[in-house]
């Protein structure tokens, strides 16, 4: 992502006297051509850069000083962080540079610079096929505030009947997931889930979060997924895939889709989850060109039924 490379490359900017194309090029794993359009960009943008030619030449900041980001606001430090990690699409390589460049900051604002660079995970992944743009609920930001300062809140929460309950949490993360939002939490009966849409108030208690040391968000997140996608599809049947219907198989199912080896007439093994045999029948009716199911028997049965169903319509 361009805007991610361009804050990286100002805060190389900030962290020395002077870089070259060759060095940008270089911290950021991009080619020098395009460390150089970005060199550009900044200068083009307004930001005060100017390039001196020759032997030891390279880019300045105007004024030829190191500064050590004090002009940032703590706020403005938490936000920088916080679209250049995990919440963006930058690549790895920009990620380690920019938490290389996180000891150029002020010693008060490092934590949290540190602490909001992990506390979003962005899934574009959507459960279901539902439209719904995504709309920021409306105690995210406090909540986000919570996870970056690693203070308790007291969480009002009404479940999806409709019963309203209150409990002191400790925020670890928030997840971004299509159209919806999640907070992570440790409880009292253990880690938790909220859908940060049905929070019916928010207040930090100011006492500190207790955090696990190995906590991960992304890994904690991948696993609160897969539970999720297993209740939701809790049926498994096993096809055979011709070779050319493997693309149409990955583009219709998506992670529902696990593949194994190819069997001996080049055909190859997978294995589909779905939440009903006939809806998951219907499904794949229409990859009986490519896809034969092995089993469970029910589902055979309703792709036959529907094959007749067709043929006595159309034939």
């Amino acid at each position: 992502m361009r805007t991610d490379r361009l804050v990286a490359v100002l805060l190389l900017l900030q962290q020395r006297e002077q870089v070259t194309a060759t060095e940008v090029a270089r911290e950021l794993e991009v080619s020098e051509r395009t460390a150089r359009r970005d060199l550009d960009a900044l200068s083009m943008a307004g930001v005060p850069v100017y390039s001196t030619q020759g032997r030891g030449g390279g880019w300045r900041l105007v004024g030829g000083a190191r500064t050590d980001l004090s002009g940032l606001t703590a706020g403005e430090a938490r936000a920088l962080f916080l679209v250049a990690g995990q919440a963006s699409a930058a690549t790895p390589a920009v990620k380690a540079a920019l938490r290389k460049l996180v000891h150029a900051l002020p010693e008060p604002f490092r934590l949290q610079a540190q602490a909001a660079a992990s506390s979003l995970v962005v899934d574009p992944q959507r459960w279901g096929s539902s439209p719904v743009e995504p709309r920021a609920p409306h105690f995210l930001d406090d909540l986000l505030d919570a996870v970056i300062r690693g203070v308790q809140v007291r969480l009002g929460y009404v479940d999806g009947n409709g019963a309203e309950t209150e409990r002191t949490v400790h925020p670890l993360g928030i997840v971004a997931k299509g159209p919806s939002w999640y907070l992570i939490s440790n409880t009292e009966t253990g880690r938790r889930t909220f859908r940060i849409d049905r929070v019916s108030s928010a207040d930090p208690t100011g006492d500190p979060v207790h955090r696990p040391e190995d906590f991960d968000l992304a890994e904690s997140w991948r696993e609160i997924a897969d539970e999720v996608d297993r209740r939701r599809t809790p049926l498994e049947i096993q096809a055979v895939c011709a070779p050319d219907g493997m693309g149409p198989l990955r583009m219709m199912l998506g992670g529902r889709l696990e593949v194994g080896g190819s069997t001996t007439d080049g055909r190859i093994e997978v294995v589909i989850r779905g939440y009903h045999e006939y809806a998951l029948a219907g499904e794949l009716a229409g990859l009986v060109e490519w896809l034969e199911v092995t089993g469970p028997p029910g589902v055979r049965d309703h792709l036959a039924a529907i094959g007749h169903a067709l043929a006595e319509r159309y034939g």
